[in-house]
């Protein structure tokens, strides 16, 4: 018995140990760090205009079932793998919205998916490209947002099962999958390519939709890029690197083209979240737009999953 007792109380203070490890690890503060804002120059609106519009954040912020694109009141359901999100009210209200949040919360929020309350975001929120927005862009950002108009309402409490439920296991995916940092250029790339890089990969979030995810719901590194299943299950989502099955055949031009017009080589015109896409991404200048094309051009051939094969009627 003396034993047993002894195991048993060894484990228990092992298992203590572990929950305590697990505990300061998966600490916000400990585990995806924000960076500190300081003293920045005055913010530049119309920066954060275009960085608005290149997030498409009205896509998934604004109101459902109203026309004005600029009233953020969220409330839209997002279906997943773990559940049901429902994406929040980034209006300035000062009660239902954001309208309290100084710079460095919405700093936290962007670039470290953390909230002013000092709890987990779910990834749903696409803080996994934000990170590399430095904290002047995040500030550009929230000024324009700032100037919408505020919207009352909060959208309704996630939908998740258990154990999703629990905020705090958020600590341990960014364990496992947060990194980066704001985004650096690459000296030996032109002045374009670097603005694409930056457009495409940090506000653009393109990776989010256009990645094949494993089954905790991060990004497969290997097949970034190459496409796969649609993350709220409505179809597939094509390849966009330079493989056959993606963009090999297309030119820079034509890549700009469908980012302004929606209209691919062969004057097909593109569909479901894509067209919201293009909606937002035609508010960009020419010049922009061609940056993206020519990072997007630059991506090497990667074959991503198998795309199923359509069931016999």
């Amino acid at each position: 018995m003396l034993v047993l007792r002894r195991l048993f109380v060894t484990l228990v203070l092992l298992a203590a140990v572990a929950l305590a490890g697990f505990y300061f690890l998966t600490d916000p503060r400990v585990v995806s760090p924000s960076p500190e804002v300081g003293a920045l120059p005055a913010a530049d609106i119309e920066n954060g205009k275009v960085l608005f519009a290149a997030g498409g954040c009205s896509s998934c912020h604004a109101t459902p079932g109203q026309d004005d694109r600029l009233r953020l009141g969220g409330g839209l359901a997002l279906a997943s793998p773990f559940g049901t999100f429902h994406v929040p009210n980034i209006s300035p209200h000062t009660r239902d919205g954001i309208g309290n949040w100084g710079v460095q919360d919405f700093v936290d929020a962007m670039a470290a998916g953390v909230s002013p309350a000092g709890q987990h975001l779910y990834p749903s929120f696409p803080y996994t490209s934000y990170r590399l927005m430095p904290p002047k862009a995040l500030a550009d950002l929230f000024a324009y947002i700032r100037t919408l108009p505020p919207v009352e309402g909060r959208a309704a409490p996630h939908d998740l099962s258990f154990p999703f439920n629990i905020r705090r296991i958020v600590g341990g995916w960014k364990l496992l999958f947060f990194e980066g940092a704001p985004f650096r250029p690459d000296p030996s790339r032109s002045e374009a390519w670097n603005r694409g890089a930056y457009l495409v990969n940090g506000p653009g979030h393109c990776a989010e939709c256009h990645s094949a995810r494993n089954a905790f719901g991060a990004i497969v590194a290997a097949t970034r890029f190459a496409g796969g299943p649609d993350p709220e299950g409505k179809g597939w989502v094509p390849n966009i690197t330079q493989s056959e099955k993606g963009l090999a055949t297309w030119s820079a031009d034509e890549i700009a083209e469908l980012l302004k017009s929606g209209f691919t080589p062969s004057f097909d015109s593109v569909g479901g979240s894509m067209a919201a896409v293009v909606r937002n991404i035609a508010q960009l200048s020419d010049a922009d737009r061609a940056a993206m094309a020519e990072y997007l051009k630059s991506l090497p051939a990667v074959e991503g999953p198998q795309r199923p094969q359509a069931k016999a009627p």
